[in-house]
């Protein structure tokens, strides 16, 4: 049969699904230069991401094996540097537990302090730049005000604004003395009006929730299958907190209870670190209220700490024991053996776990940071929303670079 040539020829089309993709960060403002996002996209739905990491590495796990015990306190300040004071404690708990050190009750104290102190820093900052990010300029000035509050208590504790330093080995840099109390108790006073205030700004504001519920949703059965802690973790139902689980310093003694939510989405995780702020301020003033008197430091037969100056001039053991710790390639003997401990930092569970080999040097040091188990999670949370919802479900998270490269 002949074919009419005017006849259109019979051509088979394939449809094909084509995404592209797209990197977001480290450039990005909501990125803050050291995170990188690649983004495979369909139009501007998220087919899938994948976080790049790698941006602020600066070995900080190796120094640790070439640190002493109170040397490396300077550089756990870094890693989570929105909240210093909470990484020194966790470290020199790690250490303490290795050594057997008992801290004397007012140390334990004023470390439930700067800990909380930190965790209200490192809070603002989220929720402030979470809020700035998605456009609500306000708050974040509202909680960055703050936050030089908290600095400034630093300096007067330590010398330090930013990096303290302030821990050591079985205590203490230095004693707290009332000015340092004073702003402590101007902290917690601002904080009354600064959450006043962002209530007021964000808690009703319709364009602010619409970007955040249901947003970036995270099932408990999920959290608990990618490890997640802190407030990631209580914003989907998983009451774990180690404050209450496994208690360390004075927590049991305090009374505070330990905010959750059951939606898991980005609105849930940023109430729940505002709630989280009222906590802590409920247990630095008990902290202040019940605070001992007596020394800081562990006593010198401990071996462990650095006598005070009035010791190490007055006594000859105090001398030979300042002598010991200070001078390079001496030092007390300390356990072969290896240890994991842990608390509960702002954003979750913070471990050391470091391995001794008789020295006052760890052999090896690794850290389990919570920013890094969180940001593996964030490819699972944004799947199929819009690339606008990035920054809503990256600031949920308070991703912290230097925990991620260590």
């Amino acid at each position: 049969m002949a074919a009419n040539v005017l006849d259109e020829p019979e051509v088979e089309h394939e449809i094909q699904d084509a995404t592209w993709t797209l990197n977001f960060g480290p450039q990005h403002p909501a990125t803050h230069t050291t995170l990188r996002i690649v983004l495979e996209l369909d139009g501007e739905r998220i087919v899938k991401a994948t976080p790049d990491i790698g941006y602020l590495h600066s070995g900080f796990e190796k120094l640790g094996e070439h640190l002493n015990f109170n040397q490396y306190v300077t550089i756990v300040d870094r890693k989570n540097y929105i909240s210093p004071p909470m990484n020194e404690v966790a470290w020199h708990n790690a250490v303490e537990t290795l050594l057997g050190v008992e801290l004397t009750p007012r140390c334990k104290y004023i470390r439930v302090i700067i800990s909380e102190l930190a965790r209200i820093s490192d809070h603002l900052l989220c929720t402030g730049a979470a809020a700035l990010d998605l456009g609500a300029f306000t708050a974040f000035l509202f909680a960055f005000n703050l936050r030089e509050q908290i600095y400034d208590v630093y300096e007067e504790m330590s010398g330090y604004r930013f990096h303290p330093g302030y821990t050591r080995v079985g205590g203490l840099l230095y004693d707290f003395n009332d000015r340092v109390l004073d702003r402590v108790r101007g902290v917690v006073k601002s904080f009354q009006n600064v959450y006043a205030d962002m209530e007021k700004l964000l808690f009703k504001n319709r364009i602010f929730l619409d970007r955040l519920r249901g947003v970036g949703v995270l099932s408990r059965e999920e959290a608990i299958a990618h490890s997640c802690t802190g407030p990631i973790a209580r914003a989907s139902g998983v009451t774990y907190d180690l404050r209450k689980d496994k208690p360390y310093l004075v927590y049991p003694e305090l009374d505070f209870d330990v905010p959750y939510c059951t939606d898991g989405d980005c609105w849930a995780r940023f109430a729940v670190r505002m709630e989280e702020m009222r906590q802590s301020c409920r247990i630095i003033m008990q902290c202040i209220e019940k605070l001992p008197s007596g020394p800081f430091n562990a006593p010198i037969a401990e071996k462990f700490p650095i006598p005070d100056k009035a010791t190490t001039y007055n006594s000859m053991e105090g001398l030979i024991q300042h002598f010991e710790l200070i001078m390079p390639n001496r030092g007390l003997e300390t356990p072969h053996d290896e240890v994991y401990a842990a608390i509960e930092s702002p954003n979750g569970e913070l471990g050391y776990y470091l391995v001794s080999d008789g020295s006052q040097t760890a052999w090896r040091v690794r850290t389990r940071p919570p920013s890094f188990i969180h940001f593996s999670v964030f490819p699972l949370l944004i799947k199929g929303h819009l690339i606008a919802d990035i920054v809503a479900v990256l600031g949920s998270l308070s991703i912290i670079a230097a925990e991620l490269d260590r």
